[in-house]
């Protein structure tokens, strides 16, 4: 929870003041110069260094590909974005796809019920709409509607 990072030219110059002996003229706070010298010091360096934990195998330009992908093609499988990732130039795991989707609020990656393909199912259902249709017609025939009673 750092405050905003110091370019690396300022750094080396707190060193160099650090060197000569003449720190105290910089106009900076003394324990950000305490702590530039004590990291000088430690490491020998004054450049970034990573930060603890293990890096993400996907960057930030290969997790959007994968989301888009994902959200362009709903019925796609996990293995298929990873066979995608791979052909992409990213080697990843089945279970990280589905980590970094459910982070990005994508879940449940089943492909939708298939439609009524064949003509026989489709003739069946045609037949059973008619049959349901023509009872339909018959069953109003019977109502007596309030205009047609003589009173």
């Amino acid at each position: 929870m750092g405050g905003k990072a110091l370019s690396k030219d300022l750094r080396d110059k707190v060193v160099d003041r650090h060197k000569s002996g003449d720190s105290k003229a910089l106009s900076m706070s003394r324990s950000i110069v305490k702590s530039i010298i004590k990291k000088w010091k430690v490491f020998g360096t004054t450049k970034t260094l990573p930060g603890s934990g293990r890096r993400s195998k996907l960057d930030e330009r290969a997790r959007r590909k994968l989301v888009r992908e994902a959200t362009k093609r709903p019925t796609a499988t996990l293995k298929q974005l990873q066979d995608f990732m791979t052909k992409s130039g990213h080697c990843v795991h089945v279970t990280t796809i589905s980590q970094i989707l459910h982070k990005c609020g994508l879940y449940g990656r089943v492909a939708r019920k298939k439609p009524l393909l064949k003509k026989g199912h489709m003739q069946s259902q045609l037949s059973f709409a008619k049959i349901h249709l023509e009872d339909s017609k018959a069953t109003w025939k019977k109502v007596l509607w309030s205009d047609e009673t003589k009173m």
